[in-house]
């Protein structure tokens, strides 16, 4: 009897076993090496608490596989190949990657794993839709949300795959986890992770359902309720897919799964434009906008990135990411819109202070998201949406609930007062700053600034 053949399974956004296509495609080949690259062009840039979650996320997934997860630490194009020959494999299977650096990374690794006769075998992504597959009827990529959506919609996706039963691991005599290519995890000093890998996301996502997905619709805009999934980091790294979210929400005719369906679409939208335009990860969408006057970063940066503008409802969102790792996607609108429009930085800035901060920390999500608000992005006229972080405050946050959880200095005030310090007698008696910028002369700033530049431009903004 011949023996088995092996595969490599190279995770990458897809810590899971659950719903794995490129797992089922590496299972049926034969014998699977499950493998990890810590790659140092990912891992430098990242931020100690994306680095953190990675970690934790690997422990669960090299549990799940009964402590058999290869973890080799170095560049994939000379990696991938020499596990390969280890293994005796001829082929790694992966989920296609589709970030700009991925793809150029997937495409070096493929040649060198052809030069050594290995076969680079893509199967699925990390979205319901694969990035480039959904466009207008002339044939062309959509560039507004709202059509994109309903064509992703009728384009449909596949059912959720089975799990790997059955499958038969080997280790490849390479570094498991804890050996000397597992990097230390970072010291996060007072801030708090929830847990990580797959059973804590299929588990996450089941208590939203059962208590969450009800009143959705209308609390997913409420900071001071505990109205979102807070799935966006399990879909970061791929403990759990998308497609089996929807095949749920399926099985839910509410406003409030509409409305969730709604969010994942967004998330696929930003992803295709990232496809067709990779370069919109740290440039601007409308270039136009670069030319716009933007102050450099000094002390109202600082104040802003500490939670320390002397407006509640931005210094709440700032500290909670510090805190959590997190911010209510509501808050992270608002935040963003006081850099730009209030403090007059590039969004470029305030994107790379997400991604150090942020435990879902997404290229795609993040920089379309600023751009967003910062109007060089998707938005057909963006930019004179500037919002006022009192009344989004006292509007999302009635109570002050959300305030006084993050901000302690005004946990003495009651209600609404403590989205407006400077009106209250005692609203500064437990050390809260006082407003670095007037919000409305620098709203008006603002919209000057962008009124100047549409006399100026020769080819529109």
């Amino acid at each position: 009897m011949s023996r088995a053949s092996t595969s490599v399974m190279w995770f990458r956004r897809d810590l899971r076993l659950a719903d794995n296509p490129a797992l089922l495609a590496a299972a049926a080949d034969g014998e699977v090496l499950p493998l990890f690259v810590v790659d140092p062009a990912l891992w430098g840039p990242s931020g100690d608490v994306r680095r953190a979650w990675l970690l934790r996320s690997l422990r669960a997934l090299d549990e799940s596989l009964g402590g058999r997860l290869v973890v080799e630490r170095g560049d994939p194009v000379r990696v991938l190949p020499r596990v390969a020959a280890r293994a005796g494999a001829a082929r790694v299977h992966v989920a296609a990657d589709t970030g700009p650096h991925g793809r150029r990374r997937d495409e070096a690794v493929e040649a060198a794993l052809a030069g050594a006769g290995v076969e680079l075998v893509r199967t699925g992504t990390a979205y319901a839709v694969g990035p480039g597959s959904v466009l207008t009827g002339a044939g062309r990529p959509f560039q507004v949300f709202t059509p994109f959506a309903r064509a992703w919609a009728a384009h449909g996706w596949p059912a959720p795959a089975g799990s790997p039963a059955g499958a038969r691991w080997v280790r490849g005599g390479g570094e498991g986890v804890g050996g000397a290519h597992w990097p230390d995890e970072p010291d996060l000093g007072a801030l708090r992770l929830p847990p990580a890998g797959e059973g804590a996301a299929r588990e996450r996502w089941r208590a939203f359902l059962a208590d969450g997905l009800e009143g959705y619709e209308h609390d997913r805009d409420r900071p001071d309720l505990a109205g979102t999934s807070q799935l966006s980091v399990h879909l970061k790294w791929g403990e759990v897919h998308p497609r089996t979210l929807l095949a749920d929400l399926a099985r839910h005719r509410s406003a409030g799964a509409e409305a969730f369906r709604t969010e994942l679409a967004w998330r696929e939208f930003y992803a295709d434009v990232l496809w067709y335009r990779p370069e919109s990860a740290r440039e601007y969408l409308r270039p136009q906008l670069a030319r716009l006057s933007y102050s450099e970063p000094g002390e109202t940066f600082r104040a802003w990135s500490e939670g320390r503008t002397g407006y509640p409802f931005v210094d709440a969102g700032m500290r909670q990411m510090r805190a959590e790792g997190w911010v209510h996607n509501r808050v992270r609108m608002v935040v963003a819109s006081f850099l730009v429009k209030d403090l007059h930085v590039e969004w470029t800035l305030g994107a790379r202070e997400f991604m150090r901060w942020l435990r879902d920390g997404d290229i795609a999500s993040n920089a379309h998201g600023w751009q967003w608000v910062a109007g060089s992005g998707t938005d057909a006229a963006p930019f004179f949406r500037v919002f006022n972080p009192v009344a989004q405050g006292q509007r999302f946050d009635p109570d002050g609930e959300y305030v006084r959880r993050y901000v302690p200095e005004l946990r003495h005030l009651p209600g609404r007062r403590a989205h407006e310090p400077w009106s209250a007698p005692d609203g500064y008696a437990h050390g809260y700053p006082e407003r670095v910028v007037d919000h409305a002369a620098e709203r008006r700033a603002a919209l000057e600034g962008y009124a100047r530049l549409r006399r100026e431009a020769p080819d529109g903004v």
